[in-house]
């Protein structure tokens, strides 16, 4: 059973050492920096969107790959469910010194609370936050999402599969929903994404393709 929005902000609060810890052990920020290293979507000047931040493991993914590339982005929009969790994210940012990034608490449900200036983004990150969405409700996430895309923008969204592993790690550890292939195609599909790719991590991060898929979507 998903977990209620007040639920999922009162576990994150709670548990965010413990979830910091979860993240380190699986290397899953340096997976996602590896990732976008590898993917075509990379260019300079962008504007992107972490939906669902947290703490900053996909944002701090996605600079540290531009700056491999020798690239820099335009701004990067972030936005999350549980406060101390933007708190620790921009604790990061100020010790980093990283510029042109700005946060705000919001509900993927109701992203009329953001700033009017938040879209056209040619990137949308989301990385392991909508898999706390009850299932219902996915549709309706990934359509608000879609709407805030540039006539050119790209998503990469990262979700929990169905394996055995996450049924142990991720559902009754994290209380978050699991996916099937089949289940996503049909429900990005649904909210006007079209031709969704599915996007492997590359192979010296081999283990995080058991526990997510992630899906490359365009507008």
């Amino acid at each position: 059973m998903a977990l209620s929005r007040s639920a999922v902000q009162e576990l994150y609060t709670a548990e965010i050492d413990r979830y910091s810890s979860f993240v380190v052990i699986f290397q899953s920020r340096r997976g996602i920096q590896a990732l976008l290293e590898s993917s075509p979507v990379l260019r300079n000047g962008m504007r992107v969107l972490d939906a669902g931040c947290g703490f900053g493991m996909a944002t701090f993914a996605f600079i540290d790959a531009l700056r491999r590339k020798n690239l820099d982005y335009k701004s990067i929009d972030g936005f999350d469910l549980t406060p101390r969790m933007l708190h620790r994210f921009q604790e990061t940012l100020d010790a980093r010194g990283i510029p042109r990034v700005q946060l705000q608490r919001a509900d993927v449900l109701a992203l009329e609370t953001l700033p009017s200036s938040w879209k056209d983004y040619d990137l949308i990150l989301s990385a392991s936050m909508l898999e706390y969405l009850p299932k219902p409700d996915l549709p309706q996430a990934l359509r608000e999402l879609h709407a805030r895309l540039a006539p050119d923008g790209c998503m990469l969204g990262m979700i929990t599969r169905k394996t055995p592993e996450t049924k142990v790690l991720i559902e009754w550890w994290w209380h978050a929903q699991r996916y099937s292939k089949r289940e996503l195609l049909r429900i990005f599909e649904g909210a006007g994404f079209r031709s969704p790719t599915f996007r492997r991590f590359p192979w010296r991060y081999f283990w995080l393709n058991r526990g997510s898929y992630v899906v490359e979507v365009r507008k």
